[in-house]
């Protein structure tokens, strides 16, 4: 298999660097989980809203499972292992808090300012807003996979996209990655959820077992790893003999049935639909916060601090440390500056925040009666 793009496209980034002994693509790994937006995936939804239960699932695990998996299918194909896994560790951190609820949340809130959807919200991380603006630096095919991963779309196989895109300007989800190393982190991100959120599924008591379907258990197993392993070995053995990166049709077909069960069983639990209501007040609440603030503030940022709410403390500092972003590389728009705060919130810092908007901070009295 090999990419459609010359090697210097690839490696090319946004500014020239030297590149050390790490290389371009482990670099870009380095990169990515030194980063603060990586950091707080350990407290994003992956489909259980704030987990309590060190071991639900949550963004961060999820991430690793599509390293991991995207490795293993590289070595089988003989593709770039650092490569795919810097995609694989790069691809959700344009996740909003609440998981899909909270996308679509934040979808509703910024219509007309072009909405957001997390894989174009991840280019704009890595590019911009990480490092004071400065963006990460990443490479074209790590970007590439990054914003072109779209974990909702379940063809049975794809091919890499075969000219270079201007990434910054695509709108929508959806367009093949550039290389077949992205190709196998957008079908190992699909591997390593299903499974994953079964087992976390029948922890949380909303499912049982015995509820997943006879012709899933008999082609897959239930257990996740079983799962993985039986998808990961069927994608190895079909890309081999077909050239490019999918399934078998009979594992396609299993998939598809898998697929189903979850989005209806789990996904689309009432439990589930409940805390997306929850996520819908406070996130609102938070929008509707800020947007006041910089109304009221603008771009004064000492009136910012000298509030008694934290958050908008908080809230100032972090547009302060973007002012040669804000209003020099882009104008200072209010409802896109509202939305990249909130999007790089986890669940419990936007329920900390929420907090803070409704329970002000108590009156001190430091004088003590004898």
């Amino acid at each position: 298999m090999k990419n459609p793009l010359s090697e210097a496209e690839y490696k090319e980034r946004l500014r020239e660097r030297e590149e050390d002994i790490r290389g371009p693509y482990f670099r870009d790994q380095t990169a990515i989980i030194h980063s603060l937006p990586f950091r707080r995936l350990k407290n994003k939804t992956q489909v259980f809203f704030a987990p309590e239960n060190d071991h639900i699932c949550t963004r961060i695990e999820h991430v690793l499972h599509v390293s991991t998996i995207s490795a293993t299918i590289c070595k089988g194909l003989g593709l770039d292992v650092e490569l795919a896994q810097a995609i694989a560790l790069g691809h959700d951190l344009g996740h909003a808090p609440f998981g899909h609820s909270g996308e679509e949340i934040l979808d509703r809130l910024n219509k007309e300012n072009g909405g957001f959807v997390h894989e174009l919200h991840g280019l704009r991380i890595v590019d911009k807003l990480t490092r004071y603006g400065n963006g990460l630096n990443l490479t074209y095919a790590v970007r590439d996979g990054i914003v072109s991963h779209y974990g909702e779309e379940f063809s049975q196989s794809i091919e890499p996209y075969t000219r270079e895109k201007n990434l910054t300007e695509l709108k929508q989800r959806g367009s093949p990655p550039s290389t077949y190393e992205g190709c196998v982190v957008r079908m190992s991100d699909k591997i390593a959820y299903f499974g994953r959120d079964i087992e976390d599924a029948i922890k949380a008591e909303l499912i049982a077992e015995e509820d997943i379907p006879d012709e899933v258990r008999a082609e897959l197993g239930t257990k996740n790893g079983e799962i993985i392993d039986v998808f990961v070995k069927d994608l190895i053995e079909w890309s081999k003999k077909k050239g490019k990166i999918g399934f078998s049709r009979k594992k396609y077909e299993t998939m598809q049935a898998l697929k189903n069960f979850n989005y209806s069983k789990i996904y689309g639990h009432e439990r589930l639909k409940q805390y997306s209501q929850h996520a819908e007040v406070i996130l609102n609440l938070l929008f509707d916060h800020l947007l006041g603030l910089m109304d009221e503030f603008g771009r004064n940022y000492n009136r910012y601090i000298e509030s008694n709410v934290p958050l908008d403390r908080r809230f100032g500092d972090y547009i302060r440390g973007l002012d040669d972003f804000y209003g020099v590389e882009e104008p200072f728009n209010p409802r896109q500056i509202a939305l990249d705060y909130i999007a790089g919130m986890t669940d419990q810092y936007s329920l900390k925040a929420a907090k803070e908007v409704i329970f002000p901070e108590p009156i001190k009295f430091d004088h003590v009666e004898m």
